[in-house]
């Protein structure tokens, strides 16, 4: 009876002593980075290899979280029949997503830990990752499953709330700017690498068979009208289903179908459709459903050079995520520790009384909001405001380029913001904006009426990307200076901005698109971005930028 009693003892000894080396796997002793001593001999080594890990985690969070924003353009050309309204909810939908989580990202760093944390965010991509790499590969997905697995996109977005502020934790003051500059800039390279890497993927067949990507030509497509007689458009037109007579019918005009129907007589939708101008005509049947205009079109001239087909492995674009993030899981756990800075969600939310978190909340949003609303919505509107002209540029030949330009501006300035302070920075940013957003209005480059306009539009828009990277680095630069006094609510106060921020994706495309959709163009859009940049500029300038401001940073 003792000797089974002893076992006892001891296995539960054993338990015990496993318990403790667990959580001392996961919890580092001790953390004082603004001891130069502890720095030198153990701090720095363990700050800049977690800063490695978790920066590399993070481009693939950045990659995963736009990963619908690159694949939506090709959407309709693979026979997708959602309409302009419900691609932009589906490159809205991961912002939304994103901020959601990124509030919750907030608060788990302290209960959880850096460790714990990473892993298991980094785990979870999968899920977009695989559902849309098996979604995108049958047309007959539901809209509602898109919108569902757009949502799961978050995940990758919501991160960034932990991860910087972890950053922040790990160096000394002196640091935290190019730390922060160096993570966040890296980390939003990942924009650029899932639009730059999508068109490369496309050709490579790592699962399942290609789908045909087709694209119809605008001048090819006015060469068929025009050598085919109108009665025969007609009694084509008049054998597709009624509804896809009344969508293509859809983007005509209002005033040029006015004056048709009041000319003719008639509300016949092929009496309609063969009374209009020919390039009237040519560019509805450019602007359908791409598999729709295709039937259309070789029903007139099986020969015809207005459909263009080529395969295409879409779901690759979701699929070569796999690798990376299993392998980075298994790094992450491995070798990733905490800081012992553990507190409450209720400890926590001692942040909101401060009326600066709620400052440096408006003028994040103007940074990195901006940021990410272009880097969404940047392709959807180059094919829908410029993708009707003849010689219509492709979205993702230029859109890896703004978050490119953006996160290399970041990484540049998170030095600069070291040496000058971060707020000069801040309020350069908002003229930037601002100086952006009137040239855009006021040429008519969200509005256009001609490819002469595209080179410009995208200059300015590129022009924009810049300086949101040159906030990106001045604001987190001032936050651990603008709450100095507090180590734990400088972190949240990173987290936290970092989650309204997020919902730039959501706010851009969603407004973008119905502004389109209702006038045409992006004007207003534009218009109410130049208005709020002022406002999130003079609160930066007044309260951080002034000679005697209350918290210069």
């Amino acid at each position: 009876m003792d000797t089974y009693l002893e076992k006892l003892q001891s296995e539960r000894e054993n338990e015990s002593n496993e318990t403790q080396n667990a959580l001392s796997d996961t919890w580092l002793n001790e953390w004082e980075p603004e001891n130069e001593k502890f720095w030198k001999e153990t701090g720095s080594k363990i700050a800049w290899k977690t800063l490695l890990i978790t920066t590399l985690t993070l481009v693939l969070s950045f990659a995963s979280w736009f990963i619908m924003s690159v694949v939506v353009v090709k959407l309709p050309g693979l026979g997708f029949t959602f309409s302009k309204d419900q691609l932009f909810w589906l490159a809205a939908i991961p912002g939304l997503a994103a901020g959601i989580l990124r509030i919750v990202h907030t608060f788990i760093l302290p209960i959880f830990g850096t460790r714990h944390v990473v892993t298991f965010a980094t785990f979870i991509k999968l899920i977009p990752v695989l559902g849309i790499g098996i979604a995108i590969m049958n047309t007959s997905t539901p809209f509602w499953v898109f919108m569902i697995l757009a949502f799961t996109t978050g995940f990758g977005g919501g991160d960034f709330s932990s991860y910087m502020p972890s950053t922040s934790l790990f160096f000394p003051k002196r640091l935290k700017g190019t730390a922060l500059g160096i993570q966040a800039g890296i980390g939003n390279f990942g924009v650029s690498l899932a639009q730059f890497v999508t068109p490369m993927v496309l050709s490579i067949a790592i699962y399942g068979a290609p789908s045909i990507f087709t694209k119809i030509d605008l001048k090819g497509t006015q060469a068929v009208l025009e050598n085919t007689a109108i009665e025969k458009q007609g009694v084509v037109f008049a054998s597709l289903e009624d509804t896809k007579q009344t969508a293509i019918l859809a983007s005509v005009k209002k005033n040029v179908m006015d004056s048709v129907v009041n000319a003719v007589h008639s509300s016949d939708k092929k009496v309609l459709f063969v009374s209009l101008p020919l390039k009237v005509r040519t560019k509805i049947i450019t602007d359908a459903n791409p598999k729709l205009a295709e039937k259309f079109l070789n029903k007139l001239d099986e020969n015809n050079k207005a459909v263009i087909n080529k395969p295409m492995y879409i779901q690759s674009a979701a699929f070569w995520y796999i690798p990376f993030l299993l392998i980075m899981t298994v790094v992450s756990w491995f070798y990733l520790r905490s800081i012992p800075m553990q507190a409450s969600i209720k400890e926590q939310l001692d942040i909101f009384s401060n009326k600066h978190t709620w400052y440096c909340t408006v003028t994040y949003v103007m940074t990195f909001g901006t940021f990410a609303g272009l880097a969404a919505a940047f392709p959807l509107m180059i094919k829908i405001l410029y993708g009707d002209f003849p010689n219509a540029p492709d979205p993702l030949a230029y859109a890896f380029f703004g978050p490119l330009i953006g996160s290399l501006s970041r990484i540049i300035f998170g030095f600069v913001a070291d040496k000058v302070g971060g707020a000069v920075l801040t309020t350069i940013t908002g003229l930037g904006i601002l100086g952006g957003a009137i040239i855009l209005v006021t040429q008519g480059l969200v509005a256009p009426t001609s490819m002469e306009q595209f080179p410009l539009f995208v200059g300015v828009i590129l022009a924009m990307f810049f300086f949101t990277g040159i906030g990106n680095a001045g604001t987190f630069r001032q936050f651990p200076i603008i709450f100095g006094d507090n180590l734990r609510q400088a972190a949240g106060v990173i987290g936290w901005t970092a989650a309204i921020a997020a919902f730039g994706p959501f706010i851009f495309s969603k407004l973008i698109g119905s502004d389109i959709s209702s006038n045409g163009g992006a004007n207003y859009f534009f218009i109410g971005l130049a208005l709020f940049t002022v406002l999130a500029t003079v609160i930066n300038w007044w309260f951080y930028n002034r000679k005697g401001c209350e918290r210069p940073s």
